[in-house]
């Protein structure tokens, strides 16, 4: 991990932070999110630190579709896919981006209201 300052999510990944890794491999792990907003909150970051979905380069093709293989496969583990789910990625501070580390919100379990914030 390529980072200059300490980051929350890097740290998770190292296991210098405890937390509740749901899936993981070499490229991308996930893990219950400790604010949940719905029943099924679970974290999918990128193992390499990539500040946010403005730092994603063309080389990153292949893991973007890796980590959508993941969230099928958590959908399906958690039985999201059976009535839906909501994927997101915030980018940047008026959106909500709390960790400067790329990830994507799996939220379900419960009926999401429309439009979100």
């Amino acid at each position: 991990m390529d980072t200059d300052q300490a980051c929350l999510f890097c740290d998770i990944v190292l296991g210098k932070i405890p937390s509740r890794i749901v899936y993981r491999d070499k490229d991308v792990v996930a893990f219950e999110d400790i604010n949940p907003q719905a029943p099924t909150h679970i974290l999918i970051i990128p193992v390499r630190h990539i500040p946010s979905v403005l730092e994603i380069e063309e080389t990153d093709s292949a893991l973007l579709g890796h980590i959508y293989k993941v969230v099928r496969q958590l959908a399906h583990e958690y039985r999201l896919n059976e009535r839906g789910f909501r994927l997101v990625i915030n980018s940047g501070p008026d959106s909500g981006q709390a960790v400067p580390h790329l990830h994507f919100h799996l939220l379900g379990g419960r009926k999401l209201s429309w439009p979100p914030g």
